[in-house]
């Protein structure tokens, strides 16, 4: 299942966790790390195993946990309480390496095991750009597990560990050192064939700005961005949806070629059409087919 839009939703609120299962997002990401305070871990733990329990049909909408970070001492018991619920993904924030998403994967296999679901069946989402550490290291996620999904990128953990009193230059675009990390996370998604996903729009009210931010996330090559409000998850999947003439551009990108066996490049409507070209045609054709297939 390809996924647009991921909605963060606090995982000790009831009402909260009640209602967002009826929200445009394609996938829910029920928070234990920075939206549950240290005193609700154990509540918050607890519904969500009986979120996950209890909201078993996942064909419209898949449910992910977000974890504490391995080095917390909180990781191992969150998943320990999560996993009877059998959760269709794990967020990994935080990460150095992608040492972090192999330790995670041993964990989840063990757990898996003792709940009698399928071996590899959980997927691993990296938020990969917390720590000042990971933007060394980011090409370490290649091959290190078949359970990686994808990986995003984090502005605000990342602008405190570097010290920073803001990620935004004066004009409101990312500063210098989160531009990186966001082409840095996307890179090394791609080089690792999994998808990426680009992080929040922290200002909720501004959904004019977060429909450009989006748009632009996917014309960079990003595939799905991460949602801080139940408002954002539509107009995050409109963004992320092909539309009507790309669809058709890229079905006659493609259709050309197939008239055209053994041709390097092509014309089409007085342009020259090669090889990158035919390849984001089929990535717009095959994108557009998962959403039908979703319905």
């Amino acid at each position: 299942m390809m996924l647009r839009s991921f909605l963060f939703v606090p995982g000790d609120s009831e009402r909260k966790l009640a209602k967002a299962r009826g929200n445009d997002a394609d996938a829910l990401i029920l928070d234990l790390e920075d939206s549950v305070s240290a005193d609700r871990t154990a509540v918050a733990r607890d519904m969500v195993a009986a979120y996950l329990a209890a909201e078993a049909d996942r064909s419209r909408q898949q449910l992910w946990v977000r974890i504490n970070p391995l080095d917390t001492g909180k990781a191992m018991p969150d998943l320990a309480a999560v996993m009877r619920g059998a959760p269709d993904g794990i967020v990994l924030p935080k990460t150095y390496s992608g040492a972090d998403a192999v330790a995670l994967g041993h964990a989840l296999s063990a757990l898996e095991a003792r709940e009698g679901l399928a071996i590899g069946s959980t997927r691993i989402l990296a938020v990969a750009t917390e720590t000042a550490r990971s933007l060394f290291t980011l090409d370490s996620f290649i091959g290190a597990t078949e359970r990686l999904y994808g990986m995003t990128w984090g502005a605000e953990d990342l602008a405190a560990a570097l010290g920073a009193s803001s990620n935004r230059a004066a004009d409101g675009s990312y500063d210098g050192p989160y531009q990186l990390a966001r082409t840095l996370c996307l890179a090394a998604a791609r080089a690792a064939e999994v998808m990426p996903v680009d992080t929040v729009y922290t200002d909720f009210r501004d959904l004019d700005g977060l429909a450009v931010e989006a748009r632009q996330a996917r014309q960079s090559g990003f595939f799905g961005k991460i949602a801080i409000h139940p408002g954002q998850s539509a107009i995050i999947n409109d963004a992320f949806t092909p539309s009507a003439d790309e669809i058709a551009h890229a079905t006659r990108i493609v259709a050309v070629f197939e008239e055209n066996p053994g041709a390097g490049t092509v014309g089409i409507d007085g342009m020259m059409i090669d090889m990158p070209h035919l390849k984001q045609a089929r990535a717009v054709l095959a994108l557009s087919a998962a959403m039908a297939a979703k319905g």
